[in-house]
């Protein structure tokens, strides 16, 4: 179990990336075209920011000599999906238009943060000042978002990481807020420099913590 993949083992790794890229791009233009109009457009929002980023991770994966843009990997696999093209390179749901200070744009860079925090932990990058810049965007999007209730716990829940981070990223003279109190242990990285990486004792509750604040804002979205 220790050895390094063979061949084989390398080419059918890719064949799956290649498989989950293309699923991705399919569902993304299903979405657009068929269930759009049968979802709200904070659901749609939501659903196809998500889609964007696994279709950036998927990428990634299968990104080489043979495909270098997404373009070459649609024509080469014959994918038909002008809709999910679009979206691809516009980088945006169609709900969010130019003005980024709209709901949908909020919903969108929430979706995006808390996926692209939770990935950071999962892959080990664990740096304090790797992680808390994307910690403390995260947290000021959702306190722009007037339409999540001020007690909304998801919103708590990543103040109280972001409170218990080192105050490197802040801005001079920026008055850190305190943190609210919450039902779960306080986070265990007071006192931490921004140069120490998060161990595995701390990631785990962090990653959970944050897990649970991303379903409680999916479920606000439905609700």
């Amino acid at each position: 179990s220790g050895l390094a993949p063979g061949p084989i083992d390398r080419c059918v790794l890719r064949y799956d990336n290649m498989a989950e890229l293309f699923a991705v791009v399919k569902t993304m233009q299903a979405w657009r075209k068929h269930i759009k109009d049968c979802v709200s457009p904070s659901e749609y929002t939501a659903a196809c920011s998500r889609l964007l980023c696994s279709n950036k991770a998927a990428f990634r994966q299968v990104q080489g000599s043979e495909i270098s843009t997404i373009d070459e990997f649609c024509r080469k696999f014959r994918l038909d999906c002008p809709l999910a093209m679009e979206r691809i390179k516009e980088d945006r749901p169609i709900t969010i238009k130019d003005d980024k200070g709209n709901l949908n744009r909020c919903i969108a860079d929430v979706v995006s943060l808390f996926i692209t925090v939770m990935d950071k932990l999962r892959l080990e990058i664990r740096a304090m000042d790797e992680i808390q810049p994307d910690l403390r965007e995260l947290m000021e999007t959702m306190h722009r978002m007037s339409h999540l209730p001020p007690d909304f716990e998801g919103r708590q829940t990543v103040s109280q990481w972001w409170v218990s981070l080192p105050a490197r990223q802040s801005p001079r003279g920026a008055q850190r807020p305190s943190p609210p109190a919450l039902a779960h242990p306080t986070c265990p990285v007071l006192g931490m420099s921004a140069s120490d990486e998060l161990d595995d004792s701390q990631v785990r509750p962090m990653l959970f913590d944050l897990e649970s604040a991303y379903n409680a804002f999916n479920r606000f979205l439905h609700a």
